[in-house]
């Protein structure tokens, strides 16, 4: 039991050490910070009879995907806070709305829809994923849409 409590004790001193030198600047998710190069094809966004079926039982996730569909070179440039890119190797938020990642996730769909509607405004990307780090995002209301 003391050895455990000892191993612990160590365990903690050592995170906690190990996060005052962390810099919460570098822990945004990945994402490309320039469009993609000329002649690049992206993976198409999730459209038209894609859109059915068990992950898009909900009027707003059919709504999200095609407003995605509208900005991808936008949403390549975004990260995802959802921390997909961790998990299961997404780039960018474009990677979640070209699979069913983003109807499953209300945090892809409300970054998207953030998005969109910034993009909409005049809003540059740079712009955009400003809001996207501060969590500009989770004012959107889903259901509303």
């Amino acid at each position: 039991m003391k050895r455990a409590l000892i191993i612990l004790t160590v365990g903690l001193l050592t995170a906690g050490a190990f996060a005052q030198w962390s810099n919460p600047a570098d822990d945004i998710p990945a994402y490309h910070d320039h469009p993609p190069a000329a002649g690049e094809q992206l993976k198409p966004i999730l459209a038209g009879s894609q859109l059915t079926g068990p992950y898009f039982s909900y009027a707003y996730q059919v709504k999200a995907y095609q407003e995605a569909a509208r900005i991808p070179k936008v949403l390549y440039q975004l990260p995802c806070y959802c921390r997909c890119d961790r998990a299961l190797g997404h780039t960018s938020l474009h990677s979640c709305f070209s699979g069913l990642h983003a109807a499953e996730c209300s945090t892809c769909m409300k970054e998207g829809v953030y998005a969109y509607r910034m993009t909409k405004q005049g809003k540059s990307v740079a712009e955009i994923r400003k809001g996207v780090e501060r969590g500009d995002f989770q004012k959107i209301d889903l259901t509303a849409m």
